[in-house]
Parts: structure tokens; sequence; C-alpha cells
């Protein structure tokens, strides 16, 4: 690196140190040499320069002002070169140089400035020389890495046996990939990814308490996937540690795509093995495989729970069906992980106690809400069983379980299908086909009309069965008058022959809506 140090070290420009200058001013880089005779240098000369001056200006100026303007323009010193008229460096300009911590060195009359000149030029060649074949090692290092199959942490240790720096990859969504001499907690890499959100990301990251982590974005095209953090401000690194962490987060960006590329091969094969169940024994006999690959042992008994935020339409959002993959192997439970629309499933083993879904499901859905930064996170469940081959009923007592809890505003968050209401026991424990049909009977005439006329008694229907028969709310809600409602209701008696005034047939008439729903 070019540095006055480095300048002085050189015994052919027989360079001496007058005034060191500040601490460290001597070891500091220097941008390069500019040789003057201005008695003002200041706008000529650029920040971290040094100046070369045989102080020619000397009956213009005076040192003390020369000094001054050559303070303000940032540069790194100054050298003084004798002359066979000046022998000496003037008592003046040291002072001057003294007073305001410039370092200042003379050069001896046998050398021209010509000499520092090239010996600034050739520090400069060889440190990019150097900085070339770094490059092209680490490179070869971070390569070799991968090809290892050493992932993140691979690649953040060879960037740690060149420099000390605490580092950390973490993912758009919050997640902490690696990290090496760092660790955060939930917070820092939540305020990390919400960092790396910014268009584009900026340069350095508030990870709160007084810390600030450089950020470098880690991803090939568009929005970057992941940022590679180092735990200092960026005005706290050199240049060559923040072009090491520049070239580590492009062979980054490598990995990432391989991390997120396994984990969309995962999702998919999860999702097609809840396809397998459902479709019965059509695709029996692929589920056991599947759920080996995934480390679950299908023959041991089996559990299955369903999570989703809170709210009839919210839907399941990016990420959560990682958290959910994330918890249960740090509790030490293989799964299989898919997101739906607007839920997630888990298949898992099977344990009692505290590693069994009751047991763990209110620290779940806290998990997983912490993590997304959202509301509340409901978890339906359903009874273990045997083994795979019947995996279909908790699947969809599971789910069913969980769109009932969503649609409540308070209450557990966690409860089993059992634990919901008779009515869906008693239209579970019929299969679709029976479901159908009975909906069909009791609502097709209603459909019929609709469709014909254009008309909305199944809607009124529900409308007024979700309002619990008040007649002024219901119609407020469908925003017509009460009479209009009167009508409506008297056709649907009409076509059904239930009357919706008596107990008995609302409760016809509420299965048969929920059958339909349920179908």
């Amino acid at each position: 690196m070019l540095t006055l140090a480095a300048l002085v070290e050189d015994p052919a420009l027989e360079l001496r140190v007058v005034v060191p200058g500040r601490d460290g001013a001597l070891t500091e880089q220097v941008l390069w040499v500019h040789n003057t005779e201005l008695p003002d240098p200041g706008p000529y000369v650029r920040e971290h320069e040094v100046v070369l001056t045989n102080g020619l200006w000397l009956d213009r100026v005076d040192p003390a002002d020369f000094v001054a303007r050559v303070v303000g323009a940032g540069a790194a010193g100054i050298i003084f070169g004798l002359r066979v008229e000046q022998r000496d460096t003037p008592p003046a300009l040291a002072d001057a140089c003294r007073e305001a911590g410039l370092p200042l060195l003379e050069i001896s009359v046998a050398v021209p400035f010509t000499a520092v000149t090239r010996a600034a030029a050739a520090i400069q060649a060889t440190d990019r020389q150097n900085a070339l074949m770094s490059l092209v090692r680490r490179g070869d290092e971070l390569t070799s890495a991968l090809s290892r199959g050493a992932g993140a942490s691979g690649v953040l240790a060879v960037l740690r046996r060149e420099h000390e720096l605490p580092l950390a990859v973490v993912d758009r969504m919050g997640r902490e990939l690696a990290s090496a001499g760092a660790e955060l907690d939930a917070g820092q890499s939540r305020a990390a990814a919400e960092a790396l959100a910014g268009h584009p990301p900026p340069l350095e990251a508030d990870l709160g308490a007084g810390t600030r982590a450089a950020l470098f974005p880690v991803g090939a095209i568009g929005d970057a996937d992941a940022a590679l953090l180092c735990l200092r401000p960026v005005a706290g690194l050199t240049r060559e540690e923040r072009d090491a962490l520049e070239q580590t987060a492009r062979y980054l960006s490598l990995e990432v795509a391989r991390h997120q590329a396994v984990q969309a091969i995962e999702m998919r094969f999860a999702v097609e093995l809840l396809d397998m169940v459902l479709s019965g024994a059509q695709r029996a006999a692929e589920v056991p495989g599947r759920l080996r690959a995934f480390g679950v042992d299908p023959d041991g008994p089996l559990a299955v729970i369903a999570l989703a935020f809170a709210g009839e339409d919210a839907a399941t959002p990016p990420g959560m069906a990682e958290a959910v993959t994330d918890f249960l192997l740090a509790d030490g439970l293989p799964a299989v992980v898919a997101a739906g629309s607007q839920d997630v499933v888990a298949v898992l083993p099977f344990r009692s106690g505290r590693q069994s879904p009751a047991g763990f499901a209110p620290r779940l859905a806290a998990a997983v809400s912490h993590r997304l930064s959202g509301g509340r996170v409901v978890v339906g469940l359903a009874d273990p069983v045997s083994g795979a081959a019947e995996l279909r009923v908790p699947l969809s007592r599971s789910r069913e379980a969980c769109r009932v809890l969503r649609g409540r505003r308070g209450g557990p968050v966690a409860a089993s299908f059992a634990e919901l209401g008779s009515y869906r026991l008693l239209l579970e424990s019929h299969d679709e086909q029976w479901r159908h049909t009975f909906a069909d009977a009791l609502l097709g005439p209603l459909r019929e009309h609709d469709r014909v006329r254009d008309g909305d008694l199944e809607t009124t229907l529900r409308a007024f069965l979700d309002h619990d028969g008040q007649w002024a709310a219901t119609a407020a809600a469908l925003y017509v008058h009460v009479n209009t409602l009167r009508n409506r209701l008297a056709k649907v008696t009409e076509l059904t022959g239930r009357d919706v005034g008596r107990t008995a047939d609302r409760v016809d008439l509420f299965l048969a809506l929920e059958a339909a729903q349920s179908g």
C-alpha cells in the first residue's frame, strides 16, 4: 500500500521525516503524489495526495498559510525538496506542519521528484498485482468450497482466513443462512431483511442497539435474495476488505440460488405428497417413499397439523412454510411441510409430551408470528394415526380445524377437529359424495332459481344464517329493505320446504350450506 512510511523505507529516495504528524499519519494510505510550486495548491490537490514542493513560493506566501491550504485540501502530507539554494527545511514550515498535525518529509538535493513518482507508481503497481493475485486465489478457494458442498458457512470461512471480520448471511425473509465471528438475534436479522428490501439496498444497515453493518447484496438479477453482512461500518473497512466482501457476495449468489432451488424442489415434492394422500388408494403406494425422503418414518405414528394467519381471507405469506420447517427441525422433528394459498400443512412423526402437536402448537404459532412480524397464527390439530395409509382423515380434519380457527376473533390459538363443533363431526362422518348429494337435494331448487332469474336466494340465506336470524342486521348487510328480505326468504321456504323461522329447518339449511362448502 502506498504510504509515506513505505516511501521512507526506500533508501534510494533519501527521505527524512521532519514532522511525523498526528498518530498513524505516516501509515495511512496515500492516493498519489502531486508536484506543485503554487502558493495556493488547494484547488488542485486531491484528498489523500502528498504535495511535492521545492519551496519556490516561500518569497510569496507565509509557510503557515501554505500549510493551511494544503490541510484544507485534505492532503496526506508534504515532501520538501532541498535545493542548492535551500539546504535545510525552513523551521517555519516545520512549525506550521507540527501545529497542524501534518507529516513533513524532506528529500535530499541529489534525488529528483521524478524518483518519488516512480517509487509511488512501483508501489501501486505491486499493490494492484497483489490484489489481482489475491482475487484469483480467493476465487479458486471460494469455487473449491462451493464444489465441495461447504455451503454459505464454507464460503465465509474462506474470507475469514484472510480477513478477521464479523460476518453473517441473512436472506430477504430474515433467516440467518450462515455466520462467522458474529451472532445476530432475531431482531437484527429482521432489520437486515428490511434494509435489504430497499430499492436499492443501502450500503450500511442499522441493526439496532448501536450496531451498524456494511451490507453487500447477494443475488444475480433483480431484487437481492440475501445480504452478506459485515458487522462494521463501511467507513471502518479498508479497500482490500471491501473488495474481498464484494467478491464473496458474488460467490454467495451461487450458493443462495442453489439453496432456493433445493427449497423449491422440496416444496413441490411436499405439495405432491398431499395430493397423493388426498388421492386415496390411487397413489397410496407412493406415499411411504415420499415420507422417507423427508426423514419421516411412514410406518410409525404420524400427526398432521395445519397453520394459518387468522382472518377468513388471510393469504399464506412468503416464508411461512420455511418458518414452520425451521421450528420443527430445531425441535428435532423431521417433517414434510407444504404451503397452500391460505394455510401451511405439516406431516410429522407423532411424539408425546412437549413434542406432541398439542404440546408445541402454541410455541409454534408464536414463533411463526414473531418471525414474519404478522398477526395471530392459529394451528389446527387432528388425532394421530398409526401409519401413512391413514393420513387422509387427519389431513382433512386438521385443515378444517384451522379453517374454523381462522374465522374466530379470540379463543385458543390451537384446537383439534373434535373440539370445534358437533356439526362438523357429523358432516365429516359422511363421505364427500354424500355431502354433495345432501347439499344438492336441498339447495338445488335455490340455485336453479338464481341461475334462471339471476337471483340472490342462496346468498340471502347464507347472510341470514350468518347473522343468527336477525332480520334488521341481515337486511343492512345485504343493502335491502326488510320487506325485500322477507319476500326472498319466503321464496326459500317455498322452494326448499324449510321454514327459516323454525329451528329444525334452519339446522337443515345450515348443514346443507356447510356440506356444499366442505365439498
